[in-house]
C-alpha cells in the first residue's frame, strides 16, 4: 500500500537536501516527491540558508520568506520509516504520514 509522508522545512536549501536524499539514499523515483509552499503564499521558506544568505537580494527587494516549504513523498509502506529519517536528517519539522 502507498504512503504520502509531509514534511515542512524552514529554508529552500533544507527542502531540496530531503529530496536529494529521499531520491538518491532511498530510491525514490523523483516523480513520487512534491515540493510546494505549505500556504497560498509564493515563499522560499522562513529564512535564508548557505549560498542564498550570501547572494539572495534583501527581502524588501523581492524575496519572499513569507512561510515554510513543504515536501512530500509517495511510498510504500515498507519506506515510511527511512524516508521519515532521511527527511528529520535534512532539517525537516512537523513530518507526518497519511
Amino acid at each position: 500500500m502507498k504512503n504520502s509522508i509531509i514534511a515542512e522545512f524552514d529554508t529552500r536549501r533544507a527542502a531540496e537536501l530531503a529530496v536529494e536524499h529521499v531520491v538518491q539514499d532511498c530510491g525514490i523515483q523523483r516523480t513520487n516527491v512534491f515540493v510546494q509552499p505549505t500556504g497560498d503564499a509564493n515563499t522560499s521558506g522562513t529564512r535564508k540558508a548557505g549560498a542564498d544568505a550570501k547572494s539572495a537580494p534583501a527581502p524588501e527587494q523581492g524575496e519572499k520568506l513569507e512561510g515554510p516549504i513543504e515536501v512530500s513523498v509517495d511510498c510504500p509502506d515498507a519506506d515510511l520509516k527511512r524516508i521519515e529519517g532521511a527527511l528529520r536528517s535534512a532539517g525537516a519539522h512537523a513530518v507526518q504520514s497519511k
